[in-house]
């Protein structure tokens, strides 16, 4: 982005309504041109709120984290230069460069490195942190020459590293990632020493155009797909399985076919992080059995379900497979090595991400998987995640056992062995902010949080936060819902309301309201219900316990919801934090 550009667009005026987005950027050097971007970048990526930037004291990045409290913004973005990890390092503070002195600047930079590490951690319990680690290059300090690495240049640059890896921990800190910045930053062109010298800004407009962007897509933190849907002949294996056999399908330097070799390695990492994998292809289904066979397979049929195996259309493969996950086609990502293929069923599910496999291009295939990576990638892995798959797969027995998906029988639900884990109280974990802001279909009114927001509701005493694990004999879902409302005296207010679609049928909805009713003793339950365009199940289920109208403000009494809510036969175990 052009500097004039990002001008015109931060003093454009914005739309009214909109959600204030406050960020304290700390850095030791004037913002400048970088606060201009990053603005710049938010208005555009996030076109819903209205980013307020404010910096902090020129010349004290510790001081600045330091002194920070939460309630001054909802995001705090760190700069840090070398710099600010010893003045010496940067061209405006002379203090020498004699090796005695540089080894007082390496325990300096030690000493810097602790306290910013207590400070970030402190920090980001209460606010999502955003730390970019040095980018523009050390000083001409040292004695070897250019080309070779000097002991205390690689002591500065292991306690740079000691200190991004000990905070790469903390769930309220991301990092950006060096090796992003340098593709769209040369190293060689970030530092502009004139505008150092002259202002205190060392970065040159490009350099702070790309730190503008990237910060600003840290921010944004778009929510991962949830599911890929992939071809098997030239995509997962090069050749035709029906043509060439099951030994003569390859994927090996041998064949000058290992980026399908990649490919499979990369979905199979996709799988064990819970992306779910499904196969759609035009084939014969013994064959490809026997494909998933070879010992050398590096994808696993334990990773794939479902398989979509025939010579029927893409189209219903697709749809088959949409049904059998029950999530929406904008959370997945198709793959073919046909156009013909993709375009169909791009067409016929406009709202999916489809890609053709470059079968014949090493480097566009690499490519491909770096554009994966960024659509699926999370910021930390949740036991919820690794049981994605196994409770896709438990639902599918569930079904098949119970008969009729949508209304089991009570001697079904009876011997399903069904135990639910309630745990009352002030914190909650990464998992529960995430089915807040993913789920749709059982959503009480599509009401999302930032992370500060969700932060300060979930610490406020008066919140009561309901967090819901089920598991019965067909196995274990994890964490599929969460309540949160406040208490007014006998009547709970819930304000948000979410249950994993995976959790359907199995009337835990009608538990939690029993445990509303009865573990907390209220006499009504009041809901901040807001139809959306997918939360029909919700509304479905909200008619039935409360009645068929839904207007504002619905009301359930203990009386009522006793009358309507059916025989429920779950084994309850609550836990209740302080």
């Amino acid at each position: 982005m052009k500097l004039i550009k990002a001008l015109k667009i931060v003093q454009s005026p914005p739309p009214g309504g909109l959600r204030r987005l406050r960020i304290l950027l700390a850095c030791g050097f004037t913002p400048l041109h970088l606060q201009t971007f990053l603005q710049a970048n938010l208005r555009v990526l996030m076109p819903n709120v209205l980013p307020e930037i404010k910096a902090g004291v020129f010349g004290d990045l510790i001081g600045n984290i330091e002194k920070f409290k939460s309630s001054e913004a909802d995001f705090l973005i760190v700069a840090l230069e070398w710099s600010d990890l010893d003045p010496r390092l940067g061209i405006r503070r002379l203090g020498g460069w004699r090796p005695q002195q540089l080894s007082d600047i390496a325990i300096c930079a030690e000493s810097a490195a602790k306290r910013i590490r207590s400070a970030l951690e402190i920090v980001s319990r209460d606010t999502t942190t955003i730390l970019s680690m040095p980018t523009l290059p050390l000083p001409p300090a040292f004695a070897t020459r250019l080309i070779q690495s000097s002991p205390q240049e690689l002591q500065l640059h292991r306690i740079a590293g000691q200190l991004c890896e000990s905070l790469s921990a903390s769930p309220g800190i991301r990092i950006l990632n060096s090796q992003a910045m340098a593709e769209i930053s040369s190293p060689a062109s970030r530092y502009d020493i004139n505008s150092d010298l002259l202002s205190g800004f060392p970065y040159s407009l490009s350099h702070a155009s790309a730190t503008g962007e990237l910060l600003a897509r840290m921010i944004e933190n778009r929510t991962p797909l949830k599911g890929l849907i992939t071809d098997l002949d030239d995509t997962i294996w090069s050749g035709i399985l029906g043509e060439d056999g099951v030994e003569g399908i390859s994927w090996n330097l041998d064949r000058h076919s290992q980026m399908h070799g990649v490919y499979q390695q990369f979905i199979s990492s996709l799988a064990a992080t819970g992306v779910l994998i499904g196969v759609a292809s035009k084939n014969n289904v013994s064959l490809v059995q026997e494909a998933f066979e070879r010992k050398d397979l590096l994808l696993s049929q334990e990773d794939v379900f479902p398989f979509e195996v025939h010579w029927s259309s893409k189209i219903e493969s697709v749809g088959r497979i949409l049904r059998a996950w029950n999530i929406s086609a904008d959370s997945i990502v198709f793959i073919d090595d046909s156009p013909a293929e993709v375009a169909e069923v791009q067409t016929a599910f406009p709202e999916m991400i489809c890609r053709v496999f470059p079968k014949s291009d090493s480097a566009a295939i690499l490519a491909l998987l770096r554009d994966l990576r960024d659509l699926f990638g999370k910021p930390v892995i949740t036991e919820e995640d690794m049981l994605r798959l196994r409770s896709i797969r438990t639902a599918g027995a569930w079904r098949s056992e119970s008969g009729a998906p949508q209304t089991p029988s009570d001697e079904f639900l009876r011997s399903a062995e069904a135990r639910i884990f309630f745990e009352c109280g002030y914190r909650s974990d990464n998992r529960a902010f995430e089915l807040v802001n993913k789920t749709n279909q059982f959503n009480l009114n599509g009401r999302r949080y930032s992370e500060s927001d969700w932060r300060r509701l979930i610490s406020d005493p008066s919140e009561v936060l309901l967090t819901v694990t089920y598991e019965d004999k067909f196995g274990a879902l994890g964490k599929i819902a969460v309540l949160l409302g406040k208490r007014r005296g006998d009547e709970v207010h819930l304000q948000t309301w979410v249950m994993s679609c995976r959790a359907f049928s199995r009337r835990i909805e009608h538990q939690c309201l029993r445990f509303l009713f009865v573990e907390l003793g209220v006499n009504r339950i009041i809901f901040e219900f807001a139809p959306t365009a997918r939360n029909g199940p919700f509304q479905d289920f909200l008619k039935s316990v409360a009645g068929p109208s839904l207007e504002a403000p619905v009301s359930l009494t203990k009386d009522t919801f006793s009358e309507n809510a059916p025989e429920l036969f779950h084994r309850i175990e609550v836990n209740v934090n302080a």
